[in-house]
Order: structure tokens, then C-alpha cells, then sequence
């Protein structure tokens, strides 16, 4: 583990990879340090933000004492996403990882997925899973207009896009679910440490 200043009242953690920095995470949540007013994973990271600039001392030192732990059950809860498997680029995935596209749905909802970190737009997750070999690559030209709800495979992430926006994603299906509503609390559907069942839906007409 790495320890990074970021300025006077936080510190970034980088860890050699993602399982890494959510195994710190995990520890973390076992474990909450004092005078900690905000965490922020990231892909391989952790950044830490200090109550004030006098309290980062005692926070990198507390920091460096985290005992890494398996991730279990968060305090985020579990959520079930439905999704209608029909996207653009199932059957070409579903050839990536040398199986059936009817294959491909069942491992993908067989799965729990957990919540690593959020970015790239509101309410966009990144989520990961312990089946070491779903690894998809991204397209190789990006899409530039991906509809809200659209379920998409880029790397060891699965994601599900709260807005239209451009993406380069393979996208294996679509969701109705409300990932981002401004008006609640949280607005949020998916937040890091939340675990997350995919549920298959039948197609319905658009």
C-alpha cells in the first residue's frame, strides 16, 4: 500500500489492484478510524479525508495499522436489478467468453455483484465479481449515445447507465430500475460496499 498526501486533510491509498483496495475497504468497515469525516474508494484506491489538517497524522497512522479483511455483507445492504438481456452486443460477448448467450444470462445473474466504487456520471456503478474470468474488453468504437438503463460489460466492470451518455461498454441488456433520482436519499440506487443480484426479465415492448 501506498500513502499519498492529497492536499492538507487527506491522504490516497493505492493498492496494487482492485481486490487489494477492497479487502482495505472491507478492514475499514470493520474497523472505522476516528477523525475521519469522508471515505472514497476507487478502483485501486482509498482516499481518506480528515476531520481537519491537525487530525491527518493520527489518521495516516491509523491508516497504516487497517487490517485488510475479507469483503462481507455491507452495511449498504443488497439490491436486485431487473434486466431484459437483449442488448446490442450479447451474442458477440457471449462468443468472448466461449459460451451461449443463454450461457452468458445465467452466469450474470447467478452471480453476486458488489458495488467497488461509483464515477464517470451520477449515479454510474462499477461493479465487480469473485468469477476471475469475467473480464470483457471494450468496444472498439464507442457508442456516442447510450440509453438510460442500458447494462454493459468494459474490463472486470459490469455497469448500468442512470443517464444517456456516450460509452464504449458492451451492452448485454437494459434495466428500468431508477439508479438516479436527485430528489431522494440517497439519490443513488448503488453505493460502493452494496451488493447486487441481477434478476432476468422478459422482454416488453417499447
Amino acid at each position: 500500500m501506498r500513502v499519498l498526501p492529497c492536499g492538507a486533510d487527506a491522504v490516497l491509498l493505492e493498492f496494487a489492484d482492485g481486490a487489494e483496495a477492497l479487502a482495505y475497504r472491507a478492514g475499514l468497515e470493520a474497523a472505522p478510524l476516528a477523525d475521519v469525516a469522508e471515505v472514497v474508494p476507487g478502483a485501486r484506491t482509498v482516499l481518506l479525508r480528515g476531520r481537519d489538517a491537525t487530525a491527518m497524522p493520527g489518521v495516516i497512522a491509523a491508516a497504516r495499522a487497517v487490517q485488510p479483511r475479507a469483503a462481507t455483507a455491507s452495511a449498504a445492504g443488497e439490491v436486485r436489478v431487473p434486466v431484459t438481456y437483449d442488448g446490442a452486443d450479447l451474442a458477440e460477448v457471449a462468443g468472448l467468453l466461449g459460451c451461449s448467450p443463454e450461457a452468458l444470462v445465467a452466469r450474470h445473474t447467478e452471480l453476486t455483484w458488489n458495488v467497488a466504487f461509483c464515477g464517470f456520471s451520477p449515479g454510474f456503478a462499477y461493479l465487480t465479481c469473485p468469477d476471475a474470468g469475467w473480464v470483457v474488453p471494450r468496444r472498439q468504437s464507442p457508442r456516442t449515445r447510450v440509453p438510460a438503463g442500458s447494462v454493459g460489460l468494459a474490463g472486470e466492470y459490469c455497469g448500468c447507465y442512470p443517464t444517456p451518455s456516450p460509452g464504449g461498454w458492451q451492452l448485454i441488456g437494459r434495466t428500468d430500475a431508477r439508479l438516479w433520482d436527485s430528489a431522494a436519499d440517497p439519490p443513488a440506487l448503488l453505493a460502493p460496499g452494496t451488493r447486487v443480484r441481477f434478476v432476468a426479465t422478459p422482454a416488453v415492448a417499447r
